[in-house]
């Protein structure tokens, strides 16, 4: 059943506007492809979920520069990376190639994937990291989720916590910065209309095309797509890290990443899920 006409049109504009973030990333500090591991962007903990990769058919949904689907495939896994941006998938293809790792790499919507990389094909399907705001409906995401498991497969979902989403932050005279819900945490009210030149890495302003849309989603509402799609959750877990600095109080790991530092209240940041076909 295709979108509504309006959900379709934002979808559109999405699809437009990482076309246009692609040449940015690509180029950034942030991602530093070519010059970064590609091992580093999987954290310890999805490492443990993930287990063996060794053999095990992965595909890598909303990958973006694909630079998860590098480190999926450098663990051994014969990895499939789609994405609805063809600038994205055409960089990530170049970059996989630069690696000397071998990622089959699709363009297409989420939405179709079934139809696209066909059915339980997959042992593991690897998504999150800011791929799920951009999805208007979570239950038809898992649908293709389930679809594309195998039996005795798993989902892994790794995504930023819907309550980093609600902060935003507000100086106080004397105090130091202080985080206030200033954002929904739940979803409900459509989408989010977002207008900004700038990108979330380093580089340039976007030349155009600068509107996207986002949808917020609670953590109750993925959990239960993903039940309501016959799924098994395995577990659920809150970390406190972020591949960025986002609060002035945040101290880089030993593993690049950031999280909260001396007496700033401890607040999840990540959240990640396994759940089994």
């Amino acid at each position: 059943m295709a979108f509504d006409i309006d959900t379709q049109r934002q979808m559109a504009f999405n699809e437009r506007n990482w076309d246009a973030r692609t040449r940015i990333h690509a180029r950034s500090d942030f991602y530093a492809l070519g010059r970064r591991d590609p091992l580093d962007w999987i954290l310890p903990f999805e490492w443990d979920a993930l287990s063996d990769l060794a053999g095990k058919d992965v595909v890598h949904l909303q990958c973006h520069l694909g630079v998860e689907t590098m480190a999926l495939a450098k663990a051994g896994a014969r990895t499939v990376g789609l994405d609805f941006s063809a600038r994205s998938v055409e960089q990530a293809d170049i970059a996989a190639r630069n690696e000397k790792v071998e990622i089959s790499y699709v363009r297409a919507d989420v939405y179709d994937a079934v139809d696209v990389l066909g059915g339980a094909r997959f042992d593991i399907v690897y998504t999150g990291k800011g791929s799920l705001c951009y999805l208007p409906d979570l239950t038809r995401w898992a649908q293709v989720v389930a679809g594309l498991l195998r039996p005795g497969g798993f989902v892994y979902v790794v995504e930023f916590h819907p309550l980093l989403n609600a902060f935003g932050t507000t100086v106080r005279p004397g105090n130091p910065v202080d985080l206030t819900v200033r954002h929904d945490y739940l979803g409900g009210r459509g989408a989010v209309e977002r207008d900004s030149s700038r990108t979330y890495t380093d580089g340039p302003p976007l030349e155009g095309d600068t509107v996207h849309y986002e949808w917020p989603h609670g953590l109750g509402e993925v959990v239960t797509a993903l039940a309501l799609a016959g799924l098994k959750i395995d577990h659920l877990i809150e970390p406190d890290v972020l591949p960025f600095q986002r609060w002035p109080w945040m101290v880089q790991t030993d593993y690049g990443w950031w999280r909260g530092s001396g007496d700033a209240p401890r607040v999840p940041t990540l959240y990640a899920l396994k759940a089994n076909a």
